[in-house]
Parts: structure tokens; C-alpha cells; sequence
């Protein structure tokens, strides 16, 4: 079991890295769609830019993310009594989140509701990088 734990696991890394590269990503796009938006050449290449990273990265990512971290907690249900496990689940809410605003945003965007600014945007695009901050410390820093 010890092995097959540890496969989830590496496999659980590399679908959360693929997942994080959407969510740092995809706000800068909008960034630029705000930028561009009188440009309906530009508009519509991130358009299929926003597309193809929400369907063809961010979502098999998180699919994948949640299914073996799910896994893993079955394997190891003892995680969950564990305070820093309590707060990487919330900060994964948190990062659910930030991923169905992100489509919420690209589908208003698609509408022509440019509803956030530039700035907005920016700001936005920093959320990612934050969470990142309490989940990495809190699995590797870990309080009993």
C-alpha cells in the first residue's frame, strides 16, 4: 500500500502544478481581453485561448487534483484529524472558488459584460499565488 500511496501522491503533485499553471494564467488572459477588447482580432485568439486552458488544463487538472487527494484520504483517513489538513481543505475551497469565478468571468467576457477591470483583473490574478502560500506551508510546516 505504501508504494501505491506514494504513486498517488507524485501523480496528485503533478495534476495540482498543471492546475495552479491554469490559475495563475487565466486572469492574466483577462487582463489582456480588458486591454483588447475594442480589437475583435485579439479578442476572439483568447477567446479560444481562455477556452483550451479552462477545458483542455484547468479542468482535468482540478478533476484529477481532487480525485487522488480524495484518495489519499481514504487510504489515510488519519489526515483528517490533522489542523493543517483542516486548513489546506479550506484554503481548496477557497481555490474552487477562484476556478468557477473564473469561468463565470470568461463567460461574461464572451458576452461583451467586461464586468472587471484591468486592474480588477490584476488584483485577481494574485489570489492564486496567496492560497499557494497557506497550502505549501501548511503541508510542509506542518502543527500537529
Amino acid at each position: 500500500m505504501a508504494d501505491t500511496y506514494l504513486w498517488i501522491k507524485a501523480f496528485h503533485v503533478i495534476a495540482v502544478i498543471a492546475w495552479y499553471a491554469g490559475l495563475f494564467y487565466i486572469f492574466r488572459l483577462f487582463v489582456y481581453h480588458v486591454q483588447k477588447r475594442d480589437e475583435p482580432a485579439v479578442v476572439a485568439t483568447l477567446e479560444v485561448m481562455e477556452r483550451r486552458l479552462m477545458r483542455g488544463i484547468m479542468m482535468p487538472a482540478m478533476v484529477v487534483s481532487l480525485g487522488l487527494g480524495t484518495w489519499m484520504l481514504t487510504l489515510n483517513p488519519s489526515l483528517l484529524r490533522m489542523p493543517w489538513m483542516h486548513m489546506k481543505l479550506g484554503a481548496i475551497v477557497f481555490l474552487l472558488g477562484y476556478h468557477g469565478f473564473s469561468s463565470y468571468t470568461r463567460k461574461r467576457f464572451l458576452n461583451g459584460d467586461y464586468f472587471l477591470s484591468e486592474t480588477a483583473c490584476r488584483w485577481i490574478n494574485e489570489a492564486p499565488t496567496v492560497l499557494l502560500f497557506f497550502i505549501v506551508i501548511g503541508v510542509i510546516v506542518r502543527t500537529p
